[in-house]
């Protein structure tokens, strides 16, 4: 089943929602109506309860190139409400959606991932390289700031050290490079990249929705928790996993020695 938008594809199948930029000709830059779609397509796999987890990738060599300046510039051609607003309007919609997203979020990154395109790149949970994969987070390379929240996002993958370098200096580094500073979690060949990636998706959407999706809230929350205010946090939630049928389910399938059949309730 596939939602019909003009500069995105969305699809999904065995429980995966997949999100491909379409803008090939521009290295998947992203526009205002690119921007709107993306958010739509995050919306709509928030509460679909056949979408487990949601997987972003780019079309043709690209994953995608930052902000399409000369969209974007053109402020004029924006109602008078969002001139005075824009980046809340439009670049801040996108990490505002996801940050709710309580579903795995994986970013297969097929190739160059700069300015904003290395900042939506950040925002996923998990993030899987082709080896032809470049990256830059250089919006000071034309006098601008990561609107969309790329140094909030960055800090928690990379600690503080290493995103002032980043950020700073503006340079381009490899998929290895990005393989051993652990912004990614590996590097396949180009070829393989969907498949593995698919993979990883498919397997995480066979897990049980509603303990996975309490952990990766509990996991995003303790970065700015004490471990008294963690613990508690931790407690209310199981028990609400705790009285779900796949709480039910898990250890049944482990004593049976089979492979469990988790229904998200």
């Amino acid at each position: 089943m596939a939602e019909q938008f003009e500069e995105i594809i969305y699809t999904k199948e065995d429980g995966v929602g997949l999100v491909t930029l379409n803008r090939p000709h521009l290295l998947n830059a992203f526009s205002i109506k690119m921007q709107e779609e993306w958010v739509a397509a995050v919306e709509e796999a928030k509460y679909d309860d056949e979408v487990r987890v949601l997987v972003v990738t780019g079309a043709g060599r690209g994953f995608c190139s930052g902000a399409d300046v000369k969209s974007l510039a053109r402020r004029e051609e924006l109602p008078v409400g969002m001139r005075r607003n824009v980046e809340r309007l439009t670049v801040q919609r996108l990490p505002r959606a996801l940050e709710s997203l309580d579903k795995p979020y994986i970013a297969a990154v097929n190739g160059p991932a700069v300015g904003g395109g290395f900042d939506v790149a950040t925002m996923a949970d998990i993030r899987i390289a082709s080896d032809r994969a470049l990256f830059s987070i250089n919006h000071l390379r034309i006098a601008l700031l990561s609107a969309d929240g790329g140094y909030y996002f960055l800090t928690r993958v990379l600690g503080l050290p290493k995103t002032l370098e980043l950020v700073l200096t503006r340079r381009l580094f490899d998929a290895q490079e990005a393989l051993a500073l652990g912004y990614v979690s590996k590097v396949v060949p180009h070829d393989e990249l969907m498949s593995v990636t698919m993979n990883m998706a498919r397997d995480l959407a066979k897990g049980a929705p509603v303990a996975m999706q309490t952990a990766k809230r509990l996991i995003y929350r303790c970065l700015d928790q004490t471990l008294d205010e963690h613990l508690e946090d931790m407690e209310a939630a199981m028990t609400i996993v705790r009285g779900t049928e796949d709480a039910l389910e898990g250890p049944r399938a482990w004593a049976e020695k089979r492979v469990p059949n988790f229904k998200g309730r």
